[in-house]
């Protein structure tokens, strides 16, 4: 009777570690399972960042390129007028042939080079070609940055779905209802760049 039940007491022992063994196996195979789907949700949360943050600044940073294109246009035009003005006074000034006519020339001249230095003082260095390159230099740094979120979103898809269709994990995984997840894929016609305007 002593050695019956020594070896029920042993084969229970070993069931009992087995069923924990066990226990611990799915518990820590699924815990991975959770661990690996919330990357997944926080990578593509990620990515929609990064497109958000696209959609905010490119419209934005093209808008104020714009206006300062339009901007720097016109206050050349100004100075072109001012420059052509400037010609037609000193014409004037020297095709004066009475005193009263030199000074009225003079007055003339005197105005237009007045606007003229008015201008060039108060907008020394126009730089709307500073501002174009900008924002070509903010269009690829956000586009790349959109490019490492989607990259490592795919990353994190791969590392689930490898966790998710391995043995034995596969079991788990379908026991607890875990399926395969997709990866970023292009819409169609997204291989074509897309196009900036002015």
């Amino acid at each position: 009777m002593k050695q019956t039940t020594k070896i029920l007491l042993g084969v229970l022992g070993a069931i009992i570690v087995l069923a924990i063994i066990i226990g611990l196996w799915i518990a820590g195979t699924y815990n991975g399972l959770v661990s690996s789907d919330e990357n997944v949700g926080q990578k593509w949360s990620n990515v929609q960042t990064a497109y958000q943050r696209r959609a905010d600044l490119i419209p934005n940073l093209v808008e104020t390129v714009k206006g300062y294109k339009d901007y720097e246009g016109e206050t050349l035009t100004a100075i072109t007028q001012l420059r052509s003005e400037a010609g037609q006074a000193k014409t004037a000034v020297d095709g004066a042939t009475t005193p009263a006519q030199l000074d009225a020339a003079k007055t003339s001249m005197d105005g237009v080079l007045s606007r003229l230095l008015v201008i060039v003082e108060a907008y020394p260095d126009l730089k709307a070609n500073e501002n174009f390159l900008s924002l070509q230099d903010e269009i690829a740094g956000t586009e790349n940055r959109v490019k490492v979120e989607r990259d490592n979103f795919n990353e994190a898809v791969k590392d689930y779905n490898v966790k998710v269709r391995r043995f034995p994990s596969n079991i788990i995984a379908g026991i607890f209802g875990f399926d395969v997840k997709t990866g970023f894929a292009a819409a169609p016609g997204t291989e074509n760049a897309p196009k900036v305007t002015f």
